[in-house]
C-alpha cells in the first residue's frame, strides 16, 4: 500500500535570487490569476466591464488575505509561529476561508456599490471562480504537509513526515490527503455553478449562496476526518460547527432569495445576469 501512497513533498518552495518562494503563496496567486481571468470573461458575458472585475480584485485580494489571517489566528492561536511576525506569517500556511471571504465580500459590495454595477451579477459571475481559487491553493498545502486527515491504508493515502504529524499519529505513516478532497469537490461545485448559471431559472445573485451553502457544507464532512490541530468544542473541532452554521445559512439566504420578487431596482437597472440570460433565452 506504501508503494501506491502519495508521497511527501521534499521540499515547501525553491530559491529566486536572494528570495525564497513558497509553493503555499505561489499556489494562491496562480488561483488567482486564474479566478480574475475566469472572473473577466464571465462578467464581460454577462455585459458588465471586464475592467471593474481587475478593481474587484485590487481590493477583495489583499482585504481577503487580511480577513482569512485574522481568522486563523483568531480560531487556531496555537497555530501561530512563536515570533513577533507569527500572526501574519501567511507564507507558512493559516488562512481561514470563511474570515477571507467574509471581508472581501464587504470589501467588494462597497466597492461595486460606489461603482453603481449590480452587486448581484457580480456574486453570481465570481461564485464559480472563488472555488477555482480555493482549489489551485489547496496545492499549496501539499507542500506544507497540512490539511490532511486521519490514518488510512487507501491508495491515495498521503505521507506525512513525522515533524508535521499531530500527537498521538507519529507511528501513522499515511493519512487522508483532506486537501485533495477538497480540491475536486471544489472545482466540481464551480462546474456546477456555472452549468445553473447557464441553464437554471434562479434569480440573480443566487450563484453566490450556493457557493457558500455547497464548500461549507463539504467542510463538514472534511473537518470530520481531519486531525491537524484546531480548537475544539464539545469534542468537536470549532470549524465543523462553524461549517455547519454557515452551510445553514447559505441555504436559508438561497430560498429566501428565490422568494422575492423578480424585479427589484438594482436587477432592473444591472447588466444581464449570466442567470438572467439564461432565464430570458427561453421567453
Amino acid at each position: 500500500m506504501l508503494l501506491a501512497a502519495i508521497p511527501s513533498p521534499s521540499v515547501n518552495g525553491f530559491h529566486l535570487g536572494p528570495l525564497y518562494i513558497h509553493f503555499y503563496g505561489l499556489m494562491y496567486v496562480v488561483g488567482i490569476g486564474l479566478a480574475v481571468h475566469l472572473g473577466r470573461r464571465r462578467w464581460q458575458a454577462a455585459g458588465g466591464d471586464p475592467e471593474l472585475v481587475d478593481e474587484v480584485a485590487m481590493w477583495g485580494v489583499p482585504f481577503g488575505i487580511l480577513g482569512g489571517r485574522i481568522y486563523f489566528d483568531l480560531t487556531t492561536p496555537k497555530g501561530i509561529p512563536p515570533h513577533w511576525w507569527g500572526p501574519l506569517a501567511v507564507w507558512d500556511g493559516g488562512l481561514g476561508i470563511w474570515g477571507g471571504v467574509a471581508l472581501a465580500t464587504v470589501v467588494c459590495v462597497w466597492r461595486l456599490r460606489r461603482a453603481g454595477a449590480s452587486v448581484a451579477g457580480m456574486m453570481d459571475a465570481l461564485a464559480p471562480c472563488l472555488l477555482v481559487a480555493q482549489a489551485v491553493g489547496r496545492i499549496g498545502n501539499y507542500f506544507n504537509q497540512e490539511l490532511f486527515g486521519g490514518p488510512t491504508s487507501l491508495p491515495w493515502g498521503l505521507e506525512i513526515d513525522p515533524a508535521h504529524r499531530p500527537d498521538g499519529y507519529l507511528q501513522s505513516p499515511t493519512f487522508h490527503p483532506t486537501f485533495l478532497y477538497e480540491l475536486i469537490w471544489n472545482l466540481l461545485l464551480a462546474a456546477l455553478l456555472i452549468r445553473l448559471g447557464r441553464t437554471a431559472r434562479l434569480r440573480p445573485g443566487s450563484l453566490f449562496p450556493l457557493y457558500v451553502t455547497g464548500y461549507s457544507a463539504f467542510r463538514v464532512f472534511e473537518e470530520s476526518l481531519r486531525v491537524d490541530y484546531s480548537q475544539y468544542f464539545l469534542g468537536l473541532r470549532l470549524n465543523f460547527y462553524i461549517a455547519a452554521a454557515v452551510a445553514l445559512a447559505g441555504a436559508a439566504w438561497f430560498v429566501l432569495l428565490q422568494r422575492r420578487a423578480p424585479h427589484t431596482p438594482e436587477t432592473a437597472q444591472a447588466p444581464a445576469t449570466p442567470v438572467q440570460s439564461a432565464a430570458e433565452a427561453r421567453h
